[in-house]
C-alpha cells in the first residue's frame, strides 16, 4: 500500500485531486485507516487514474467521466460523447476566431485614429417585437416627431404606450424625402387604425452601439458601427433600427441605441 502523498507524488496528481476524484467515487483509496482515517492506495489503481486523467484532457466533465467508469459504457456510446464534445470544441475555435478578429480590427481602427472609439459595438440577439408603426416619406428625419406624436395620441385612447423607435428603410443617407417607419414598442395588443398599424417586427442578430447627445451627431455612431460590421465579416440583412432609451433634458443627455441586423457576410 502506498501513502496518499507518496501516490500524489508517483502519478503527479495533487492530493487534493485524489481526494476529490475519491468524494466522487471515481478513484476511492485502496484502503482507509480506521484509527486514523490516513489513505491509501496501490499501483493496480495507475491505470484507472490514467483513464480519468486521458477522458479530463478531452475535455469530458466528471460526471461523464463516472458513467464511462462506472457503467462500463459500450464503444458507439463513449464514440457519441467524443463527437459532442469535438462539436462544442470546434464551436469553440470558431467563436475565438471571430473574437480574434474583432481585436484586429480594434487594433487596426486605434492605429488608424491614433485613438480608441467611444462607440462599442456588440452583436445579441434581439426578439420579436410587438409595435404600432407608422410607415411614410417625410420632408427630413427631423420630421418624425410628428408621427409620434400621431402614435402616442391614437396609443393614449386605447391606454397604451411604449418605447420610441424607428426603422429607416433608405438604401443610403437621404437629406430630403426619407422614407421612414415611426414605430413604438408594445406590451400589449392594441387595435390598428387609419394608417396605423400593430405587427411584429421580426427578431435578429444584431450589431449595436450607444450613441449619447444630440440627433444631429449621430453620424458618427453610424460611421463607426458600419466600419465594424464590415471589418468583422458580417453584412447588413435589414433596415437599420434607432431605439430612444433616454430622451435627456437637453440634447446632451440623448441616449440612442442603433441597431443593424446582421448575417455573416
Amino acid at each position: 500500500m502506498i501513502k496518499i502523498g507518496d501516490f500524489s507524488r508517483m502519478c503527479r496528481v495533487p492530493v487534493s485531486a485524489l481526494r476529490y476524484y475519491a468524494d466522487l467515487g471515481l478513484l476511492p483509496p485502496a484502503y482507509v485507516d480506521p484509527s486514523t482515517g490516513y489513505r491509501y492506495y496501490s499501483v493496480a489503481q495507475l491505470p484507472r487514474l490514467h483513464r480519468i486523467l486521458a477522458l479530463r484532457d478531452l475535455g469530458l466533465s466528471l460526471e461523464q467521466i463516472g458513467s464511462v467508469l462506472r457503467d462500463n459504457l459500450p464503444a458507439e456510446q463513449i464514440r457519441g460523447m467524443l463527437r459532442l464534445r469535438q462539436a462544442e470544441l470546434r464551436q469553440q475555435i470558431e467563436e475565438e476566431r471571430a473574437r480574434l478578429a474583432r481585436v484586429e480590427a480594434r487594433l487596426y481602427q486605434i492605429e488608424q485614429e491614433g485613438t480608441m472609439s467611444s462607440y462599442d459595438v456588440v452583436v445579441k440577439a434581439v426578439e420579436p417585437q410587438l409595435v404600432a408603426a407608422i410607415r411614410t416619406i417625410i420632408p427630413t428625419y427631423s420630421a418624425a416627431g410628428t408621427l409620434f406624436e400621431e402614435l402616442y395620441a391614437y396609443l393614449g385612447q386605447h391606454g397604451s404606450g411604449g418605447l420610441p423607435a424607428i426603422q429607416d428603410h433608405n438604401d443610403e443617407y437621404k437629406e430630403r424625402d426619407p422614407d421612414v417607419e415611426a414605430m413604438v414598442y408594445l406590451a400589449a395588443p392594441v387595435p390598428a387604425g387609419g394608417r396605423i398599424k400593430v405587427y411584429t417586427l421580426p427578431g435578429a442578430t444584431v450589431a449595436s452601439t450607444m450613441h449619447r447627445g444630440p440627433y444631429e451627431q449621430m453620424g458618427q455612431a453610424y460611421a463607426a458601427l458600419m466600419a465594424w460590421i464590415q471589418a468583422n465579416g458580417y453584412r447588413i440583412a435589414a433596415p437599420s433600427r434607432e431605439l430612444y432609451l433616454q430622451m435627456g433634458e437637453t440634447p446632451d443627455g440623448h441616449v440612442t441605441e442603433i441597431q443593424f441586423p446582421v448575417l455573416k457576410a
